[in-house]
């Protein structure tokens, strides 16, 4: 179980990270595979009732990777924690498998409620750098969240989600009018207008990225 689960996260390594170049280099050096191991040692632990052990278990991870995750947090094996220092995953968060979490992500709550407090995160989304994903709500299947975004409200499924706090931008690829705040604000407006073209060029990137690489003659928009 322990190694088809490791399997998972080296084979998401190598399949989301362009630099990394073998399976066997991802295992020696890549700290977010270490600490979603890391993670299920602690998780298996906080089942146990061991809790005290497993938080003790926790923070030594953290503490080799800069990964900080909570042992009850369910976390799925093929998520790909990419140069995660300062990545840090509540209690009551769910994260499905192909989910990529890049450096400075936060899967926290907004207070000290009880209960489902923390994001459940569906199969396939991107958090960017930076990005703070904050409550109980569910971030829906291949969505992806802009760097630094503030996101306070459930996302739909394959939506884009920038600014702070975050907003919809596009959903299946197509825009949507919710970049004009209720109160019309010019310099907002412009703001999220620019986020907006920051990400269209970021996918121009990427399209750019995969054609050197793979020869992909698709047309692109």
């Amino acid at each position: 179980m322990f190694f088809s689960r490791l399997r998972k996260d080296i084979a998401a390594a190598k399949r989301n990270d362009p630099a990394a170049r073998n399976k066997f280099e991802i295992w020696l050096t890549y700290s977010g595979v270490h600490a979603l191991s890391w993670h299920r040692w602690a998780n298996r632990l906080y089942r146990m009732h061991l809790k005290l052990l497993a938080r003790m278990t926790s923070q030594f991870a953290k503490f080799l990777t800069g990964i900080e995750i909570h042992p009850a947090a369910k976390i799925a094996p093929g998520v790909f924690i990419d140069h995660g220092t300062g990545v840090v995953i509540g209690e009551t968060a769910e994260v499905e498998e192909g989910v990529v979490i890049y450096q400075g992500v936060t899967l926290g709550g907004t207070g000290k409620q009880t209960g489902k407090r923390h994001p459940t995160v569906k199969r396939n989304a991107t958090i960017s750098s930076g990005a703070k994903v904050l409550g109980g709500f569910t971030v829906g299947e291949g969505a992806r969240i802009g760097a630094g975004a503030v996101v306070l409200k459930e996302v739909p499924p394959y939506a884009t989600v920038v600014g702070v706090p975050g907003r919809v931008v596009r959903i299946n690829g197509e825009k949507t009018q919710d970049l004009i705040p209720e109160k019309d604000d010019p310099v907002l407006r412009e703001i999220c207008a620019l986020r907006e073209r920051i990400f269209e060029l970021e996918e121009r990137l990427d399209a750019a990225i995969a054609y050197a690489e793979n020869g992909d003659r698709t047309p692109k928009k």
